[in-house]
């Protein structure tokens, strides 16, 4: 079932709607659970909350791609589960050793003029990103997006861990001076 229709039948409030997403979705959902929280059971949960907070979402949202809407539902969802857990026991180490990567490069706070500049930094993101090849886009989102241990973003970009973790570092301090030069200040 394409992604348009399963998103009709959310906003015709049809229960089908969940078994659909989950038919299509479901592994790819749990793949970006389980990168964040390298706990089956936990993102599980997360997976499970993601289709109730699409159900709960749609409408008024309508998103044209499915896949990315629930995958961003999924990541927002770990990653606040991630938060509310008390114990780093369980592994939840990927997660902010990235976040302490991307700190250097990318600006934080909660003050609401930051709040107000997210959406901003958002796009500007996204135009850094397209300004990279495929695979250093690859390599970045891998790691900051899908939050996927090193090793394995070296692996599926076809180079060593070295050349991987040289490649992250130049793409974050391009990405420091691109967002310096449109005015953020790092």
């Amino acid at each position: 079932m394409e992604d348009q229709e399963i998103v009709e039948l959310y906003w015709k409030r049809d229960e089908s709607a969940l078994e659909h997403s989950r038919e299509k979705y479901h592994g790819y959902l749990s793949r970006i659970a389980q990168q964040i929280l390298y706990d089956r059971e936990d993102s599980e949960e997360v997976v499970s909350d993601t289709y109730f907070r699409a159900w709960q979402s749609m409408p008024p949202q309508r998103p044209s791609k499915l896949s990315i809407y629930l995958g961003r539902l999924t990541r927002h969802g770990a990653i606040d589960y991630l938060r509310r857990r008390t114990s780093q026991k369980r592994g939840g180490a990927t997660y902010e050793v990235c976040v302490e990567e991307l700190e250097e490069s990318v600006p934080s706070g909660e003050t609401p003029q930051q709040v107000m500049e997210e959406k901003l930094l958002v796009q500007l993101l996204n135009q850094f990103l397209e300004t990279l090849s495929p695979q250093a886009r690859a390599l970045f989102l891998g790691r900051y997006y899908y939050f996927d241990p090193l090793w394995e973003v070296a692996r599926y970009c076809g180079m060593g861990e070295g050349q991987a973790k040289s490649q992250l570092f130049r793409i974050r301090k391009r990405l420091k001076a691109y967002l310096e030069q449109e005015g953020f200040v790092v």
